[in-house]
């Protein structure tokens, strides 16, 4: 009965919005003109050639386009029609830049089941969709299916290599039959070409531990690197082909973790040699919370620069900063000095340089952006690429001197840009035209605001809130809470999909009524080690709860805003604050929209510390079942009264779907009021632009109808 009332309230909402009494302005544009934007990502770049390519994502329909040097003049290279769900990722040139690879379905966003290799169906297709390898000439001529498959590679001799069911292909570029390359008792993955493309290094994962292996012909056995009790990854070869470094963490054995407590998790960067395998340690992290494994974008970020130096992330000086040691061995050196982050790493062509975006500049609110900067492999002294109002990220080194990179502003949607290594010459790429529908100048410039929590910890947060015809006239509110958590929202659109189409909403709700205010909430990225690894935080204590609290009563000390009118929304970890919030404060939050979040932490603890049934040595597990329990927001379901409406897709790996399950039967037997929209077959972030659009539009009306949008 409650689930066929709450789904025609639903989708009564859906349809009578525009005509309801309380619905915005007629002058105001819709969520599908709002979402109906371009986004580019996946850019790429030939290793030799002067051509990039990047995958361009308008309304759910991807098509790959290349730019070839010098003039880079984008051209669109394949012609998909339909939002089918289906992601392009891993672009892959040869060697010549005449043919790039690119594997279609699946999910690179941690969504694979736990067992079986089962790809995502979110358009609820009857034909079983697959992930596989795909090749187009940039000649012209249509994409062509090589083999089910991913993580491609191709060698510097043109030879395509990939994974199958954790095992290591190979195929032909042009006609030919694939073939498994070898056998090897683990798990491969993260191939890696030799510079000649005589060998390849891969990581043998054998579950507890892993090695690094280097496969050279079938007439010889396979070499590893090392062997030890320990996890290997990560492997990159020397500029001549005779070592491998690589990055070791400890194995999984010995006494368990605290779970309340933080403890160091050392790691280290070993070089080995590819012939007999013999190694040592180049670098050995300090055993300090400061020196643990980074748990930021690329995680380690190691590479084999010019003059024999290896080069790497870590949180030494309490930010994410990159590293210099010689491959022999010594000292590192810290490239990248300051208080700022450094995210998405690239190596210049001469391998004499390393490029990267990091959230600092000499514009104000910096630290809520992101511009690009290059330093030499051997010595501090950045020099910055970008600056001003707009954003970007992930660079690529493209021809000569210069780099690739997407690029957005607080209006402008993602697209493609170059500039010079000296950060000259900068240009865009003008690849297809924004939709004329597109609401780009009524969208509003959130501003960075900063605002303590209740322990004193200061804050940061985007205001978005629109003048309007009456500004005058107090508004309700809305927290935006992000995933992750080790995210950070930005004055402007995001490098992340699932984050851009946040961003969109939190537009969409400011020009209809709303004052939002996004909230990065300690445990995000951005703002040092001790903000992104609190203690007594998530499962451990919640801590960062409280800055939640401390947004809205930031919202209630602005005039524009009616502070009886607070709503909340966010997704994955967004979507546990949400839920959070009104099952502790919904004399505070007075409605929230809850995507896809986690419900009972003490279901979980088997993904945080391992099987508890499988060791007796038990640590402090019955003591974190309990302060699990107390922080999930199932715990303190009898003091929420506020609504909420629970969305999640039910091929969500990411968060179980019985965490929502288990809500939903909790708020049913006390009568709490609930609304639900269950997708089959999605995934945890929704691969159709449907989706998103019905998701989008369901949030905006419910919280409109929950906290009361007054007509002009």
């Amino acid at each position: 009965m409650h689930n066929l009332r709450s789904l025609t309230w639903t989708l009564l909402a859906l349809f009578l919005a525009p005509f309801a009494s309380r619905a915005a302005p007629r002058s105001e544009f819709t969520m599908s003109q709002m979402l109906h934007y371009p986004y580019a990502t996946q850019l790429a770049a030939a290793e030799h050639g002067d051509v990039i390519a990047w995958v361009r994502n308008i309304d759910g329909v991807r098509n790959v386009w290349v730019a070839r040097g010098p003039a880079f003049m984008p051209l669109q290279i394949t012609q998909y029609t339909e939002d089918d769900g289906q992601e392009i990722t891993q672009l892959t040139f040869s060697p010549d830049g005449m043919r790039l690879v690119f594997v279609l379905g699946g999910d690179h966003d941690a969504n694979w089941p736990a067992e079986g290799n089962l790809a995502p169906d979110p358009s609820s297709s009857p034909e079983q969709p697959q992930t596989a390898i795909w090749a187009v000439p940039l000649t012209g001529g249509a994409p062509q299916k090589i083999d089910e498959g991913d993580e491609p590679s191709i060698s510097a001799r043109g030879q395509l290599v990939y994974t199958k069911e954790h095992h290591v292909w190979t195929a032909p570029l042009g006609e030919g039959k694939p073939e498994r390359l070898f056998f090897d008792r683990g798990k491969n993955g993260d191939l890696r070409w030799s510079p000649d493309g005589s060998r390849l290094a891969f990581v043998s994962d054998r579950s507890e531990h892993s090695f690094i292996g280097i496969f050279t012909s079938k007439n010889a056995p396979l070499v590893y690197l090392a062997p030890s009790t320990d996890k290997d990854i990560s492997p990159r070869w020397s500029p001549d082909g005779t070592h491998v470094a690589f990055v070791r963490q400890a194995g999984e054995g010995g006494p368990p973790d605290p779970i309340l407590t933080q403890a160091p998790h050392r790691w280290s960067i070993w070089v080995a040699s590819a012939d007999g395998g013999a190694g040592r340690a180049a670098w050995q992290s300090p055993d300090t919370l400061a020196g643990s494994y980074p748990d930021v974008e690329g995680e380690a970020n190691l590479h084999w620069a010019a003059g024999d130096r290896l080069v790497f992330m870590a949180y030494l000086d309490d930010w994410p900063h990159l590293y210099s040691v010689p491959a022999t061995g010594g000292t590192p050196i810290l490239l990248t000095p300051g208080p700022f982050m450094v995210e998405h790493v690239a190596e210049s062509r001469d391998q004499r340089f390393m490029i990267y975006d990091a959230n600092t500049g000499n514009t104000a609110g910096d630290d809520d952006r992101r511009h690009l900067f290059r330093v030499p492999v051997d010595h501090a002294g950045s020099i910055a690429l970008t600056s001003g109002e707009t954003l970007e990220w992930t660079p690529v080194s493209a021809a000569g001197d210069r780099v690739a990179f997407v690029t957005a502003g607080a209006q402008q949607p993602p697209s493609i840009g170059l500039v010079g290594l000296s950060g000259s010459h900068r240009a865009a790429l003008a690849a297809g035209t924004l939709p004329a529908d597109f609401p780009l100048a009524r969208l509003v410039v959130p501003k960075s605001v900063i605002f303590q929590a209740a322990d004193g910890t200061r804050i940061h947060g985007q205001l978005f809130e629109s003048s309007g015809a009456r500004p005058s006239a107090a508004k309700p509110a809305v927290l935006f809470l992000h995933g992750g958590p080790p995210r950070q929202m930005m004055l402007g659109w995001h490098y992340m999909e699932y984050y851009s189409n946040a961003y969109a909403v939190n537009q969409y709700l400011a020009a209809h009524g709303f004052v939002v205010l996004a909230v990065n909430y300690r445990l995000g990225i951005g703002y040092g080690r001790a903000f992104h690894q609190p203690e007594h935080a998530g499962y451990a204590g919640a801590a960062e709860y409280q800055d939640v609290v401390g947004g809205a009563h930031f919202l209630q000390t602005l005039p524009s805003v009616d502070g009886k009118r607070i709503g909340v929304w966010g997704g994955s970890y967004g979507g546990y604050l949400t839920a959070l919030a009104l099952a502790r404060n919904s004399d505070l939050f007075k409605a929230g929209v809850d995507l896809h979040g986690v419900h009972d932490w003490s279901r979980l603890m088997d993904e945080v510390s391992g099987k508890s049934v499988t060791r007796y040595e038990k640590g402090d597990r019955e003591k974190a079942m309990e302060v699990a329990w107390n922080s999930s927001p199932d715990a303190g379901v009898d003091g929420w009264k506020s609504p909420v409406l629970l969305i999640q897709g039910d091929d969500d790996h990411n968060v179980p779907f019985q965490q929502t399950i288990d809500l939903a039967r909790r708020l049913e037997a006390r009568n709490l009021p609930y609304e639900e929209i269950v997708i089959p077959n999605e995934i945890h972030g929704f691969l159709r632009h449907a989706t998103w659009l019905r998701v989008d539009e369901a949030t905006a009306s419910f919280l409109a109808r929950s906290l009361g949008i007054s007509s002009e």
